[in-house]
């Protein structure tokens, strides 16, 4: 069996079968690629169909050597899948990773912003350019919407719905929901719409595309992280942020004012509800401070005659 043609017919399996987007087909082959590369450096070059787990072991020893247990837990995940297609299609009758561990991994909080660093980073912008207007249309919209960075760039024209108050949204496995959206933000986006893009020549390829670059192609990935690093360090703001910190802000400001977690869920396109209750943890650290701060006996310490 050879190897380039077995991850070019996994990489369509994902993409047909299990309807993931272009970025997490290039994660899962990304990792795959490296395995490939390992063993072709091996005496005798093993197939996927014959590669063992000792050899597997060998490549995760080498290859986890310079990253973190999260990436780690990532790479032997990749890899799981993989040999499970392998087994799926009848190439394999056992799957090598099934007695390979993750390393056990400390669920990470993600980082959220109060409004107050919202509204300054959105201060913070220059307005005087044609790309201010954009770039605070952007963070108005991932905020009101809670949206993915990859949702953002990719969002259309056709995916506004203003009369009826909603964006559709290209979610995950290529899903598609609908998303409320403020009359703020709908302001916002008309502004840019009609202001700004409308003097902006858009590529064939992107002429439905909301937002877009001065020479009229779809903004990448990287240009919103680099906005919003920029924007943080002029407002001298420490934490490390991008995209996905105003996504947890908009679900935790939910949260925290009372939302509902399965329409929080919804509006966030989780899968799961396991996914979406990271927020009960946030909300629930928030919920200690609160009472840590106002409760009566907050001024109160006990000597050691009391303890």
């Amino acid at each position: 069996m050879n190897w380039n043609q077995t991850i070019y017919d996994y990489a369509n399996y994902l993409k047909i079968e299990r309807g993931l987007s272009k970025n997490s087909i290039d994660s899962y082959t990304r990792d795959i690629n490296k395995l490939f590369l390992f063993v072709e450096n091996l005496e005798n070059t093993p197939s996927p169909i014959h590669i063992t787990t000792e050899t597997i072991q060998q490549f995760i020893y080498e290859t986890s050597k310079n990253i973190n247990a999260r990436s780690q837990a990532r790479l032997i995940s990749g890899l799981r899948s993989f040999f499970d297609y392998l087994v799926f299609e009848d190439y394999r009758k056992d799957n090598p990773t099934d007695l390979i561990e993750s390393p056990n991994i400390t669920r990470k909080l993600p980082d959220t912003l109060e409004k107050e660093d919202i509204d300054k980073l959105i201060a913070a912008i220059d307005l005087s350019h044609p790309q201010g207007e954009r770039n605070k249309t952007i963070i108005e919209t991932i905020y009101s919407c809670g949206l993915r960075v990859s949702e953002l760039i990719n969002l259309q024209l056709s995916d506004l719905f203003f009369d009826e108050g909603y964006i559709q949204v290209l979610g995950k496995g290529n899903k598609y929901r609908f998303v409320p959206i403020h009359i703020t933000t709908i302001h916002r986006l008309n502004f840019y719409i009609n202001e700004i893009r409308s003097q902006i020549t858009p590529k064939k390829e992107d002429e439905d595309t909301v937002f877009l670059n001065r020479r009229g192609k779809k903004l990448t990935r990287q240009m919103i992280f680099i906005i919003l690093k920029e924007l943080a360090q002029k407002i001298n703001l420490k934490k490390n942020i991008g995209p996905h910190t105003l996504r947890h802000s908009f679900a935790t400001y939910l949260l925290k004012n009372g939302a509902d977690l399965r329409v929080i869920q919804q509006l966030l396109g989780h899968e799961s509800i396991t996914t979406t209750e990271i927020y009960v943890h946030l909300d629930t650290s928030f919920l200690k401070k609160v009472v840590e701060k106002h409760h009566p006996r907050s001024g109160f310490n006990l000597n050691e005659e009391e303890i």
